[in-house]
């Protein structure tokens, strides 16, 4: 698929920008693979990322990052930049800032081509995705206290269903938990990320996809 035509397609199956609002609940979820799993009442908190796909005369890339190993929490893993969605923020602009502040990603450089489904997490987040273009390679610097590296894997590899899996962990008490995973090469795209990777799958190639 030539790069426009991978536009086009996104354009015409993504959800529209003016679809979002902070009432809207999830279409996907943690608990997709765990039914069975103990969801308690809560009130979600909104969260965005980015999903930034650089237009690469080899093919469309994609860039993420690896948390880094000094945060809190999620250290080392792989993700999008983002994060929560600040007082009065619309989904597209907290991913927006949320890449500059993580990898000084501009803005300006972003067409925006629509939204993938919103994704609840086992943690009580409420990810919305936003789906960015940019015609070239973009010059990014990470922010030491969050990121640890900035990288690119292929979208071809990315959204091709044979390299999702299921893999799961067993937790000391209560029953295995089951979650996505896109394994490349020796990084390991797991848990959130790789459930959000393939709900976009699904919103762009249907039901049948998976």
């Amino acid at each position: 698929m030539t790069l426009a035509a991978l536009k086009a397609e996104l354009k015409a199956r993504l959800l529209s920008v003016e679809s979002w609002s902070i009432e809207n609940g999830p279409a996907r979820s943690d608990f997709d693979l765990n039914p069975g799993a103990e969801r308690e009442e809560r009130t979600l908190r909104a969260a965005a990322v980015l999903i930034p796909l650089i237009a690469n005369e080899d093919g469309a890339m994609v860039l993420m990052t690896r948390r880094a190993d000094t945060l809190a929490s999620h250290t080392g893993q792989i993700a999008f930049p983002g994060g929560r969605l600040d007082p009065g923020e619309t989904a597209v602009e907290a991913a927006l800032r949320e890449a500059w502040e993580e990898v000084a990603l501009d803005p300006d450089a972003v067409e925006v081509l629509g939204l993938g489904d919103a994704y609840e997490t086992g943690t009580g987040f409420l990810v919305t995705p936003v789906i960015g273009w940019l015609s070239r390679a973009p010059e990014t610097t990470p922010s030491p206290d969050e990121v640890a590296e900035v990288f690119e894997v292929p979208w071809d590899f990315l959204i091709d269903g044979a390299n999702h899996r299921r893999d799961y962990y067993d937790p000391e008490t209560g029953p295995r938990r089951w979650y996505w995973a896109v394994p490349f090469g020796e990084r390991y795209i797991w848990g959130v990320t790789a459930g959000i990777v393939r709900a976009l799958r699904m919103r762009l190639y249907g039901e049948e996809a998976a």
